[in-house]
């Protein structure tokens, strides 16, 4: 509810807020930086080299081989500095932008937890110990004529992440176990990628950095801290299957765009590229696998390029990220997705790196020779790790409980085979009417055994003998279409699918909510979680119920939970767990102050996000000075000939329920942006039965304005009733909704069971001013002035503080902080569902305005 349309003289009471004092920014940053300053340092010193070296083609030949680090440079030319000076160096000026913001989040971060003095020691030995001990391994790995070794001898790093990730898997000690986690995670996952797909020395030696930070960390690690609350085991299982899935389908991508491949997975990213490798690659591969020159005459036939090849090739690895996002949030349906392409995968590969040549003449693998025994090794790693990664999903499928709506799973099964059937269908029949337009021309046949390889990648055809090309336009796009077509339906058919997710309620839901309610109240925000929208859900005992709904990932519950006092704690852990089984980060919405102590003893943060307004019918009393606009409201009233009328909306007149939606249009046409939703209630609200109207009635029975009342119940009896819908007519008389209010005090005062008045909650508009906390706090607080002009949420509040009322702080409780800029997104979605474009825009202005 806003007051924009129902004050004309009591708009925004806060005093124009002072210009910010000259220098005032300069300040934050100073007092920003000093608490970062050798990270800050580090940055600009990464700057002053990229820039005094070279910041497009970074250094020359002659810096790189002083100051960069690697076998050549240390173990033969005794370089022994360079494992310190090759990490203030970059290859080029994307990367030194890289470098910069890494040295500002990545060292600022491990910095801000550990200190100065402790991150400089990390910063030394990790960079020190990674490179040396990559240095050994690698003088290891070269005495005994191991291949990797020997093929990097001679390249040189300069690499300025090494000691970051170093440092910040330090630092990892020092925080919470939800960020510890998610820094080890997410560090650990990167640099395996970039060992296993692209096997540069640097890419060694940041490995091995991170190992070593972990163990330095582990030196300093503070005293254990102590939550009650942690995500579940279930959880951390999903985070770390759907970070291994995610570097499985990320890992090519780096491989294709990797000036050099030494990784062990590097065969696995080749596959995928469409890169026609030249006659001198050709035939040292067919040398190497000892192949007739049979393959480089097949192998020298070009593919054809073009859009269809590219997304051919692209679309596994998107929908296997698809994968990776639906195991974070426990899907079953994302995990056989997963399963199902990383045996494609590793099928595909089998027959690419091992079958395909017994197709030719008489091929043997070399076991005798080292070097052959590491080309073994490597290409099985390439075949054995999505195999691996797919009976891992399989063994933890009980990890993920989230099923799809009832058919959806088979629903996708059918449409992606009859995708795959109808294009196949339609490849033979047109292909068929336009075999002339193949070169050589083509037989039934030939297209039949060509239909496979139209929705195989185009690298995993490389040995693949090409029997016709199309030879224009159009044939080319039947060749190179139906494949693209075809992972196009797939890709969209996996999203569609992990959006499904099935998690319902019976049909005795509402009944049973309601008896709840009228037993416990739930509240004075109790009777919003009746309202469509909600979803419900309730212990195992029946005796607690929660309303939510889930929005972008985010559970949002709408206030506090409905039950016995004793089932607090225990509703509010297993509610959150099983959003976590969902994927969803709970959040409990309007909660009123007599819950805190449930989620300090969960370990919870929150925030306060509105105050609720409450008058004490029992004293109701409107004189005094205080009261002067009131009274002056009713007298005007009484003046006009309007009085008030508690009723509800069934026993309303024909005539009567037109005027009131009609004043509803007439308030949201005027807004120019929709009505607000989820806590705030509309016409479809008002139909409730337990819900009262208070309507403003002149003597022609002429509607001027209506406000809604929901109750609150406790042991079977009303004690409480909360404003909810409030409207007026635009040319109503001035004060009308102060009268109704006042009506409405006024009869609840012959009612001495009624405690308690709400004229609900004003949301993001604090009663004293702004209030001490954190970044959320304060990001709460920017929003709440930056919406006034649009929504009116502290002239609303203005509006109620003329009733004298007792203020009430409600507070929003998260398990994460992490999240917070997704709850923020996903409570705007809530308020607005429907908000278009054209809306957007006029938001927008006004919060310009």
């Amino acid at each position: 509810m806003t007051t924009n349309d129902i004050m004309s003289d009591a708009t925004a009471l806060d005093p124009p807020g002072r210009e910010p004092a000259r220098g005032s920014a300069l300040r934050s940053l100073y007092r920003w930086s000093s608490q970062r300053s050798f990270a800050v340092s580090y940055a600009v010193a990464l700057l002053a080299v990229g820039l005094a070296t070279g910041v497009v083609a970074g250094p020359a030949r002659g810096i790189r081989l002083l100051f960069g680090t690697g076998y050549e440079s240390v173990i033969e030319r005794g370089h022994w500095w360079s494992p310190l000076t090759s990490v203030f160096f970059v290859d080029n000026g994307g990367e030194l932008l890289l470098a910069l913001a890494g040295a500002v989040v990545l060292l600022g971060f491990a910095e801000r937890l550990m200190g100065t003095r402790r991150t400089v020691i990390a910063f030394l030995v990790t960079s020190i110990l990674g490179a040396a001990i990559g240095l050994g391994a690698q003088y290891l790995g070269v005495a005994g004529g191991e291949m990797w070794s020997r093929g990097v001898v001679e390249l040189w790093a300069i690499d300025p992440f090494t000691p970051m990730f170093g440092s910040a898997m330090a630092a990892s000690y020092f925080v919470g176990p939800l960020w510890r986690r998610r820094i080890r995670v997410l560090g650990l996952s990167t640099v395996l990628v970039l060992v296993l797909y692209s096997g540069q020395p640097s890419d060694l030696y940041r490995l091995l950095a991170a190992v070593v930070g972990l163990g330095v960390g582990w030196l300093w690690r503070p005293s254990l801290r102590v939550a009650s609350w942690r995500r579940s085991s279930d959880h951390e299982t999903r985070t770390l299957l759907a970070a291994i899935v995610g570097m499985v389908a990320v890992g090519p991508v780096v491989t294709i765009f990797c000036g050099a491949r030494f990784g062990l997975l590097a065969p696995l990213g080749l596959l995928l590229t469409q890169d026609v490798p030249s006659a001198g690659e050709v035939i040292d591969r067919c040398r190497l696998d000892d192949i007739t020159r049979q393959c480089v005459q097949e192998l020298s036939l070009e593919r054809i390029g073009g859009a269809g090849p590219v997304l051919v090739s692209l679309l596994p690895l998107l929908t296997l990220v698809v994968a990776a996002f639906g195991l974070a949030r426990g899907r079953r349906f994302a995990a056989w997705l997963a399963i199902t392409i990383n045996v494609g995968l590793a099928i595909l590969a089998a027959w690419y790196y091992g079958l395909l040549p017994i197709f030719g003449q008489a091929y043997v693998w070399q076991w005798q020779s080292g070097r052959y025994f590491e080309v073994t090794l490597i290409l099985a790693v390439s075949v054995l790790v999505p195999l691996a990664v797919a009976v891992v999903i399989l063994g933890n499928l009980r990890h993920f409980p989230v099923a799809s709506r009832t058919g959806m799973r088979r629903r996708f099964l059918l449409v992606t085979a009859g995708s795959l059937a109808a294009l196949a269908a339609f490849y033979l029949g047109i292909g068929w009417l336009l075999r002339d337009h193949f070169r050589p021309a083509v037989t039934l046949l030939d297209l039949l055994a060509d239909v496979p390889e139209r929705f195989i990648p185009v690298g995993f055809l490389r040995l693949e003998r090409v029997s016709f090309l199309p030879t224009d336009p159009l044939s080319t796009a039947l060749y190179d279409g139906v494949g693209a077509a075809f992972w196009i339906v797939v890709f969209v058919g996996a999203i569609v699918c992990l959006r499904s997710a099935s998690v319902g309620q019976t049909a005795d839901a509402p009944s049973r909510l309601r008896s709840l309610l009228s037993e416990h109240g739930g509240g004075s925000l109790g009777c919003m979680t009746t309202w469509a929208g909600n979803s419900l859900w309730f212990t195992s005992s029946g005796r607690t119920a929660i309303a939510y709904r889930v929005v972008n990932g985010i559970a949002i519950t709408t206030s506090e939970p409905v039950g016995p006092r004793s089932e607090a704690v225990a509703s509010v852990a297993f509610f959150a767990r099983m959003c976590d089984d969902n994927g969803w980060v709970p959040v409990f919405y309007s909660v009123h102050e007599n819950w805190q102590d449930v989620f300090v003893l969960m370990g919870w943060p929150s925030v306060q996000v509105g105050e609720e307004t409450l008058l004490r019918p029992n004293r109701w009393s409107t004189t005094g000075k205080k009261w002067q606009d009131i009274r002056s409201s009713i007298n005007r009233a009484d003046r006009a000939g309007v009085r008030a009328e508690w009723t509800s909306y069934r026993s309303l007149s024909f005539a009567a329920a037109a005027q009131i939606a009609e004043i509803s249009e007439q308030w949201v046409q005027e807004k120019e942006l929709p009505e607000l939703g989820f806590t705030l209630g509309g016409l479809d609200e008002l139909r409730d039965p337990v819900v009262r109207l208070m309507i403003a009635v002149d003597a022609e029975d002429r509607v001027h304005a209506v406000t809604s009342w929901l109750p609150t119940y406790r042991d079977g009896e009303i004690v409480g009733w909360t404003l909810d819908f409030m409207r007026r007519r635009p040319d109503s008389i001035n004060g009308v909704m102060e009268f109704l209010i006042a009506q409405t005090a006024e009869r609840m005062r012959e009612r001495p069971e009624i405690e308690f008045l709400s004229l609900s909650v004003a949301p993001l508009a604090p009663s004293s001013g702004p209030r001490q906390g954190g970044i959320a706090t304060g990001l709460l607080e920017y929003l709440g002035r930056t919406l006034e002009p649009v929504y009116g949420f502290r002239s609303l509040l203005a509006f109620k503080s003329k009733f004298q009322p007792e203020y009430a702080p409600v507070f929003m409780a998260f398990p994460d902080s992490v999240a917070l800029p997704e709850i923020g997104l996903a409570l705007a979605k809530a308020y607005l569902p429907s908000l278009s474009m054209r809306e957007v825009v006029t938001l927008v202005r006004g919060l310009g305005q």
